[in-house]
């Protein structure tokens, strides 16, 4: 089918322009900010008050779990954040077993790669969400170059044990002020991105990627609603406005953008859930069937193998990196290998735009710790006081761009070196510099050596299943009497297929060297099921309101 497929050539090129562009803060870049320092102070400062600094390590494992899971609702965060702190002290754990058995540095490289692939693999198939495995990773490279002795491990594993219950707490405490913040969050993406397809009246090249970006946001609503556990009287209020966002999707000529921006802002205050009144009957018909909707997700062990190059690339280019680094004697090969670890994003252009945003992030950071070693070294309290303000400043900046975050990030990791002992200034802002350029340099060659041939692949199943998801709706939709709770199902599964088969498209064109994608099919395919599901929603009625609300 050479005509549905795309001209691109299967070499790509590596872009420039916009890779440090700084973009606008997140919704609530605040509360991963203050969720850090509120978990890692009070571990730290009890240290500090018992002259035990040189353990800050092993609670600053635990207390780093606080960065995870602040987009889901507290139900579903309370197992995210379980899950994390359980694979934090099992990262933890293995290295520094390995460390207790071997001083041999090439041994304790390559344990550190393998352990930077597997988590990269696991946090990307349990789709854990930012700051992915690379917190995992920086942790459990650090902890194999620690000195150690086997019956000092459990207690080192307690003290992470212990800060990552704290963490935990820290997590799950906002829910007691705003219980279901997440979710009215999701909720008002949802309904801003309907009302963005809605300003482009389904015209112009811009409203593909606009309608496919709020079927996106929808589809998300979706799942985070589905996650909260029983349904609330604010829960339902929250379901109504995400089919009012389905309504605008289906009949945007008919849809006023201001009235959803309106409840979109109302959403993100502290008042109550806005009603949506007139969808209220037909709203809670469709929602009636929600036992359709929430069906398991595929088994973890099933969504390991498309990631099979991933997980290639990151031991690879982990195990790389930290030779190189000891080969040219840098005493810390671990920041080499974590610097390679923090690339690996979804194919080789994002990593590529990852590695130039550390690289510069990383520069401009030592000579932001060359400013602030003299005041971290008038004391420990001092250094722990410039340790919190970096955790601070990291989480609020890399929002923003990664390389803003990372100019954090690097005194931060700067002056963790010195809990245990003061360092020499000059030796530890070159070993960084070095580790920086050896680990995104070799990190990236290794990118671009391992092909991801299975990205064209998954796009061809995405397709397939899109097909076969808009036939089961279409099927539905041409009887006469539909089964309601198999229409909304069969609308469920379309949707998400949509979803899917754009972000797979995505990821597969931004891979260095791919066959040419068949960009005309997935352009057709989109369509055909924005098309579907448009005729699903007038099915059930809901396009009606319309007149009631405009």
């Amino acid at each position: 089918m050479s005509s549905a497929t795309s001209r691109t050539p299967s070499v790509r090129r590596l872009p420039l322009a916009g890779v440090l562009r700084v973009g606008r803060p997140a919704d609530i870049w605040f509360k991963p900010a203050l969720s850090v320092v509120a978990s890692t102070a009070p571990p730290n400062l009890t240290l500090l008050a018992l002259g035990r600094l040189d353990l800050a390590m092993y609670t600053m494992a635990g207390s780093l779990c606080a960065l995870y899971a602040h987009n889901r609702p507290y139900a579903a965060r309370a197992r995210t954040l379980a899950l994390v702190v359980l694979g934090m002290l099992g990262g933890l754990g293995a290295a520094l077993v390995a460390a207790s058995l071997t001083t041999d540095t090439v041994v304790l490289v390559t344990v550190g790669a393998l352990l930077a692939a597997v988590q990269k693999a696991l946090c990307d198939a349990a789709r854990i969400g930012p700051p992915g495995h690379v917190v995992l990773t920086f942790i459990s490279s650090a902890a194999l170059f620690a000195p150690q002795t086997l019956d000092q491990i459990p207690g080192h594993l307690a003290l992470g044990a212990a800060a990552g219950t704290w963490a935990w707490i820290v997590g799950m405490a906002p829910g007691l002020v705003r219980p279901h913040g997440p979710e009215r969050r999701a909720t008002a993406h949802a309904l801003n991105a309907a009302a963005a397809y809605v300003e482009t009246r389904g015209k112009g090249e811009a409203a593909a990627r606009t309608r496919a970006a709020a079927a996106a946001a929808v589809h998300a609503a979706w799942q985070s609603l589905l996650s909260t556990g029983a349904r609330t009287a604010p829960r339902r209020a929250l379901e109504r406005l995400v089919v009012r966002a389905e309504v605008a999707l289906a009949a945007p000529a008919d849809t006023r953008p201001e009235r959803l921006r309106a409840w979109a802002r109302e959403l993100c205050g502290t008042g109550p859930v806005p009603h949506a009144d007139d969808l209220e009957s037909a709203a809670d018909e469709l929602l009636g069937v929600e036992t359709a909707l929430d069906t398991p997700a595929r088994p973890l062990l099933s969504r390991l193998g498309p990631l099979g190059p991933i997980a290639l690339r990151t031991a690879l280019g982990c195990a790389l990196a930290g030779y190189v680094s000891l080969a040219l004697g840098v005493g810390r090969p671990y920041w080499a290998l974590v610097t390679a670890a923090s690339l690996y994003q979804a194919n080789v252009t994002l990593t590529w735009s990852r590695g130039v945003q550390r690289v510069v992030g990383n520069l401009v950071g030592v000579l932001v710790f060359a400013a602030i070693a003299p005041i971290a070294h008038l004391g420990q309290a001092a250094l722990v006081l410039c340790c919190l303000a970096f955790n601070f400043g990291a989480e609020a900046l890399i929002g923003r761009n990664y390389w803003l975050g990372s100019i954090c990030v690097t005194p931060m990791a700067l002056l963790i070196t010195e809990f245990a002992q003061a360092q020499q200034p000059g030796a530890l802002m070159t070993d960084r510099v070095v580790d920086t350029l050896v680990g995104a340099l070799v990190g990236f060659a290794a990118a671009v050596a391992v092909t991801n041939r299975r990205a064209g692949d998954r796009i061809e199943h995405a397709l397939v299943a899109v097909e076969r998801a808009r036939e089961r709706a279409a099927r539905l939709l041409a009887a006469e009497r539909p089964d309601p709770v198999a229409l909304e199902s069969a609308r469920r599964g379309l949707a998400a297929a949509v979803v899917g088969l754009r972000a797979d498209a995505d990821a597969a064109a931004g891979e260095w060297w791919q066959r040419a994608l068949p960009e005309e099919r997935v352009m057709l395919a989109e369509q055909a099921g924005h098309r579907t599901l448009a005729a699903t929603v007038r099915r059930q009625g809901l396009h009606s309101l319309e007149g009631a609300q405009a």
